[in-house]
């Protein structure tokens, strides 16, 4: 009864959130199985172009590392602020999230392949933190009952717990950085004297994840409007 509760709530999640833990947490039990090495996720430009392993462009944002306090660390942060932006800021607007996530993978691979970074699922996690916590800069956030400060500061204070931990920031700052420039770009330049949108989500993005729009000149059906039915009169 646990597990369908558990499943039954997992299916309230919306999709984009869903499909991508889920897709980390499969990935890391293939690991800790064995069905699977990291040796066969992580990102080599040799092998994506030259033996056409494309999988490693995606799956290098997937595995978080072996289970252990970092995993469950960062698989939180994905599913906490990767939750509130698709219910929050981007409700209703699945093709607009995922071309996001697009955006951010394709400039994050350009340059982790610049600094030669193998698995950038972290750098992932820092720009959703970073997208939310601009777009949300009067929430306080609690870090860990230790510390409660705005939402804009979060971003530097898991940069800095990475720290702690002795991992390197420079995934954090990569991501970080690619967030602001999706900020950047999304929400400042279009508000600017001569600014525009620069980010446009591809049609075909939108005809597949959204829903389509009323039309707003559609007059329903007698039968499809609110309140009592009459039947037809009489001849």
């Amino acid at each position: 009864m646990a597990w369908q509760g558990l499943a039954a709530e997992f299916l309230q999640v919306p999709a984009v959130t869903r499909a991508y833990t889920a897709a980390c947490v499969l990935t890391t039990a293939a690991v800790q199985l064995e069905l699977l090495s990291p040796f066969q996720l992580y990102f080599n430009p040799h092998l994506v172009f030259r033996k056409f392993q494309v999988w490693r462009l995606v799956t290098n944002f997937l595995f978080f590392g072996p289970l252990g306090f970092s995993f469950f660390f960062n698989i939180l942060f994905v599913f906490r602020y990767c939750r509130m932006l698709e219910e929050g800021s981007f409700r209703g607007r699945t093709a607009d999230f995922v071309f996001m996530f697009l955006f951010g993978g394709v400039l994050m691979t350009l340059l982790g392949f610049l600094g030669s970074l193998f698995f950038l699922g972290q750098a992932l996690m820092a720009m959703l933190v970073y997208v939310w916590s601009r777009r949300s800069p009067r929430v306080r956030v609690n870090f860990f009952g230790l510390f409660t400060f705005q939402a804009p500061f979060l971003p530097w204070a898991l940069m800095g717990f990475s720290l702690l931990l002795g991992n390197s920031i420079l995934v954090d700052l990569l991501g970080i950085a690619v967030g602001h420039i999706y900020y950047f770009l999304e929400d400042v330049f279009p508000n600017q004297p001569g600014g525009k949108r620069l980010l446009l989500t591809p049609s075909f993005l939108k005809l597949l994840l959204d829903a389509p729009a009323e039309d707003p000149n559609y007059l329903p059906l007698p039968e499809e409007q609110p309140g009592p039915h009459l039947p037809p009169p009489q001849q």
